[in-house]
């Protein structure tokens, strides 16, 4: 029986040759990202800056697109409808409309005119205040900053400094190049995106790692060889495992999206998104930028030979 390989074995591409033109292209993409969001900015949803909630229940299982188009068609702004915890119930979720309390009821009585016949009980109404949309807008943007402070550490303290910066930067490179994507496409930003951002660092070090760990491993095999052919060697010794695992993940993606509905196709799309570059900065990001550093060869091949030395003790 034959093995399907996506990646031939032996592979011997010259990656590090075109790390000029690959660094040239990621710093394009974080200035364009850059410049999309504080120009253009994000489509925010209600999450993030307040709006009605409403839980209710259908004579029977719902018909999503039905009550999604009578809810829309109702002009009250952004909408965002979904099944909640039996095919019966679907918490519907509409933009803070201008004005106090009064037109947020105004609001509430228009859906419920809106809907009249389709839903047989209102479970639950509530308010989500611009103050709590803000609140969780501060927990967004901290919980990014201590994810990628937290996976700095941590490949500081399993490599070396050079190696947590590189990933770093990569990481960085990501993250920013996802949220330009939701800017460019204005695609609903919410608190499902902000995990979907999470993930994408952690699939992006993940991959990361695994390169950086063949990197070391070589860097102590061989200690002649040039540090652009070592470099060269260890992206292609890793290749064909990198590619198989982005191509599977993408296969489960790409059918979340098709079949997935429309509730979860913004989180989809961010991370279909982070598996491309995710795969392209740890291969032509994270690794060129070690050149730039002055890596210890010394050091490493002592350490490594300090942990065997303890090991078989």
């Amino acid at each position: 029986m034959k093995t399907i390989r996506l990646i031939p074995d032996k592979t011997n591409i010259r990656f590090l040759e075109k790390r000029k033109l690959a660094l040239t292209l990621s710093a394009c993409l974080v200035v364009v990202s850059l410049a999309l969001f504080f120009g253009r900015g994000l489509n925010l949803g209600i999450d993030f800056l307040g709006g009605i909630l409403l839980e209710v229940k259908t004579d029977g299982p719902a018909d999503l697109s039905d009550l999604r188009t009578k809810v829309s068609d109702l002009g009250l702004g952004d909408t965002s409808l979904q099944e909640f915890g039996a095919n019966d119930t679907v918490l519907i979720r509409v933009q803070r409309q201008e004005g106090g309390d009064d037109a947020q009821k105004l609001a509430v009585d228009k859906i419920k005119e809106g809907l009249a016949g389709a839903v047989v009980e209102y479970r639950r109404t509530e308010f989500v205040g611009p103050t709590v949309g803000a609140e969780l807008k501060e927990a967004a943007i901290w919980a990014v900053l201590a994810a990628v402070g937290a996976i700095l550490l941590y490949i500081w303290f399993r490599f070396e400094w050079q190696f947590g910066v590189g990933a770093v930067i990569a990481l960085t490179h990501d993250v920013i190049t996802t949220i330009g994507l939701f800017a460019l496409l204005q695609l609903e930003f919410n608190v499902s995106t902000v995990a979907a951002v999470l993930t994408i660092a952690g699939y992006s070090i993940n991959d990361t790692v695994v390169v950086y760990d063949r990197v070391r491993e070589n860097l102590r095999r061989y200690k002649r060889l040039s540090l652009i052919e070592l470099f060269n060697r260890s992206i292609n010794e890793t290749l064909a495992r990198t590619v198989m695992t982005s191509v599977t993940t993408l296969l489960a993606l790409l059918a979340l999206y098709f079949f997935g509905g429309e509730v979860i196709q913004g989180f989809t799309i961010a991370l279909i998104w982070g598996v491309f570059v995710g795969t392209y900065s740890s291969i032509a990001l994270a690794v060129p930028l070690l050149v730039f550093f002055k890596i210890d060869r010394r050091a490493i091949s002592e350490e490594d030979d300090a942990e065997e030395a303890q090991s078989g003790s």
